[in-house]
């Protein structure tokens, strides 16, 4: 099961890669949600008819969300709540508007990238160099790294 929701992690090489697109695209993440979690219960207009604990949990996903994918903390977690609020943003907003997928002025092309770099960061883990590898240990395998700690070394040699 944790090789599910943590898959293995590759070389240090692909984590140093997965390292910088997690943090680019968590501080982007922040950015956009900074102005919802500043009012997070109604930072959409009333005849929107959304109800506050949904504008809440996608004030918490985007500006949440984001600082989770900078730290690597709860990686999974955090994409799936940005998948679901980029998903949801860009079929009950974007579409029934009309919006186009790439144009000048309203598109969904920032929706879909935020969307598409969750997805992408749901498959690939939090890599190598994330708090998800060190709280959780995990190794080359993607499974709980088996090495002896430190401590366990002590421990023998005494």
């Amino acid at each position: 099961m944790k090789a599910i929701i943590f898959p293995p992690i590759l070389s240090n090489r692909v984590s140093v890669g997965i390292l910088v697109f997690r943090v680019f695209t968590g501080i982007a993440m922040m950015i956009h949600g900074i102005p919802k979690i500043q009012d997070p219960f109604s930072w959409m207009p009333p005849t929107a008819g959304v109800p506050a604990l949904f504008q809440f949990l996608a004030a918490i996903a985007e500006f949440g969300g984001g600082v989770a994918l900078v730290l690597g903390l709860v990686t999974p977690i955090a994409c799936l709540g940005i998948i679901a609020t980029m998903g949801t943003a860009i079929m009950m907003v974007h579409v029934p508007h009309g919006d186009a997928w790439i144009a000048k002025g309203k598109s969904f092309e920032l929706a879909g990238c935020y969307l598409l770099a969750a997805v992408m960061l749901l498959f690939s883990g939090p890599g190598r160099f994330s708090l998800d590898a060190c709280l959780f240990k995990l190794g080359v395998s993607g499974q709980r790294d088996k090495r002896p700690t430190l401590s366990a070394v002590q421990t023998v040699s005494n």
